[in-house]
């Protein structure tokens, strides 16, 4: 999941950015709320943590300028002030929740993925669908023979992002732009080897749609029905699955 940081005590985003990042969210930086407010409008952001103290603009006024926008994503307010109003305030202008400093990080952790929860129903607890269950705590999956894998970084950022649009078809540029932050390397290929690995450790077992793309340049080429995954990837095509809800 990428996430949008807006914050500019740079102290404080030295640590939250590293662990977001050990979270397995792919974490991008604003420092002033011209920037937040750009980068949240390019609508890549799965949600974003914006403190209200920005310079050159602050974060109440990014906040309804983004909603004004009709850019809706989840975001958590940050803020040092305790006045009651302007929490009010913060909510009024379209804010899903509210942490004021100082705060434990695992507090924000929580707060961030009871967002991502509740925006598809399934609020507290671990992601499941299809058979498969995500820990996301301890970053692995237990697939429906009852059997725990361990995730690597990118195939836990890659497998949340699945559940979290379970039912979706996704395109290679989108699962890109949400696992990926803007200064990572973007390996060409990583998305098919990690869907083929998932097959051999038993993702073959849960229902899923899958989409056939050629790999240049993202055009469609067909979208099947729901089945079993058992197919074996070529090098013309790669095939990106999404669990089924059913």
């Amino acid at each position: 999941m990428r996430l949008l940081l807006a914050e500019d005590d740079h102290v404080l985003v030295a640590t939250l950015k590293k662990d977001l990042q050990a979270a397995g969210y792919a974490v991008d930086v604003a420092d002033n709320g011209v920037d937040a407010e750009y980068l949240g409008n390019e609508m890549i952001y799965d949600v974003a943590v914006l403190d209200l103290g920005l310079p050159q603009r602050n974060g109440i006024d990014v906040l309804k300028n983004w909603r004004g926008s009709g850019n809706h994503f989840p975001v958590i307010v940050l803020t040092a002030r305790n006045a009651w109003h302007e929490r009010v305030d913060g909510f009024k202008a379209g804010a899903d929740d509210y942490l004021g400093k100082p705060f434990h990080v695992e507090e924000l952790k929580a707060r961030i993925t009871a967002l991502l929860h509740r925006s598809i129903q399934q609020p507290g607890g671990q992601l499941n669908s299809g058979g498969l269950v995500l820990d996301e705590l301890q970053q692995s999956v237990t697939t429906d023979d009852g059997q725990s894998h361990k995730l690597t970084g990118i195939e836990f950022r890659l497998l949340r992002y699945f559940l979290l649009n379970a039912g979706q078809v996704l395109s290679k540029s989108r699962l890109t732009e949400h696992i990926y932050d803007i200064d990572a390397e973007k390996d060409s290929n990583v998305i098919e080897v990690y869907a083929s690995y998932w097959v051999k450790i038993g993702l073959k077992h849960a229902v899923v749609k899958a989409m056939f793309l050629r790999i240049w340049p993202d055009a469609v080429l067909a979208i099947t029905t729901q089945y079993r995954l058992v197919t074996q990837l070529s090098a013309l095509f790669f095939c990106v699955v999404v669990i089924s809800q059913y």
